[in-house]
């Protein structure tokens, strides 16, 4: 397994401080706040936690200040409700006595019920685009130096984005954004482990495509960007181990808040997730 893929399954192996209490801490790395997806995929761990055999199948989330990587997060579990159906969770992420975030989230056994889906882009497949070591080969030194930092990390989650010419100050007038991703090593069979993977990697792109019709993203050293808000919804089984399409675009952007929203689907067109964003897009004046 690779080593990255391992660390982050060790980072959402919480610590039980109580019954309904966990810390999660960060990576060691030199960013200057936490990474959404990671808060969101432990708060997510802690509410599964609490749980007997209904998966999640929806949250809502909302990021109230910037955590600190240096400091571990409590993670407090309320357990609103079990009914017959549906059970309800509301976490709070708690550092230096303050709340940071919180999540409600739902969890729903499996049953028979009416079908229907959106239809999958026409877009390359990921055989068809360049593979990561490819980029980092071909387009590495012509890309701006926050991409190529980006790139040259090992990353526990693969990104092949169907318009990574915009990577390289390509514009695209209709907002939208293609990316498959996929864990780069094997997970747990546990499809608990599978959503919350999802939950972390639902985060890495999805405000970024505000910015695709402004010729940006959020790498621009005059763009100031951050999640306000996230909401994911799971409508069938998937591994995140195995590739899936992350379709998404932006409908509007104005007074400093960019909302996005993303559709992800199997290799096979099964739609098995959709996420929605607001955050925080800001231009840095004074910046070039």
């Amino acid at each position: 397994m690779p080593s990255a893929v391992q660390d982050l399954l060790t980072l959402l192996d919480l610590e039980q401080l109580e019954v309904n209490m966990f810390r999660g801490n960060s990576p060691a790395s030199t960013w200057q706040r936490v990474f959404g997806g990671q808060v969101i995929a432990q708060a997510l761990v802690a509410a599964c936690r609490t749980m007997d055999d209904r998966p999640p199948h929806s949250l809502h989330a909302y990021f109230l200040l910037a955590g600190d990587p240096k400091v571990p997060i409590v993670y407090e579990v309320d357990r609103i409700r079990d009914g017959k159906s549906f059970s309800t969770r509301r976490v709070i992420a708690i550092q230096h006595g303050h709340p940071i975030f919180t999540l409600a989230a739902s969890f729903h056994a499996d049953e028979e019920g009416l079908e229907h889906q959106a239809k999958m882009p026409d877009v390359p497949t990921p055989d068809q685009l360049p593979s990561e070591a490819e980029v980092k080969q071909t387009y590495m030194q012509m890309m701006p130096d926050p991409v190529r930092r980006y790139y040259e990390r090992e990353r526990p989650i693969e990104l092949r984005p169907v318009e990574y010419e915009r990577y390289l100050g390509k514009k695209f007038d209709d907002a939208r954004f293609n990316v498959w991703i996929r864990a780069t090593g094997r997970l747990p069979d546990d499809s608990s482990i599978h959503r919350c993977v999802l939950a972390y990697a639902s985060d890495m792109t999805l405000l970024d495509s505000a910015l695709v019709p402004h010729g940006r993203s959020v790498f621009n050293p005059d763009i100031m960007a951050a999640s306000l808000d996230h909401a994911l919804w799971i409508h069938r089984p998937f591994r995140a181990d195995e590739w899936l399409l992350y379709a998404q675009d932006s409908p509007n952007a104005g007074g400093g808040r960019g909302f996005s929203r993303g559709l992800i689907f199997t290799e096979a067109g099964k739609l098995v997730a959709s996420v929605a964003q607001e955050g925080l897009v800001r231009i840095r004046h004074g910046k070039s």
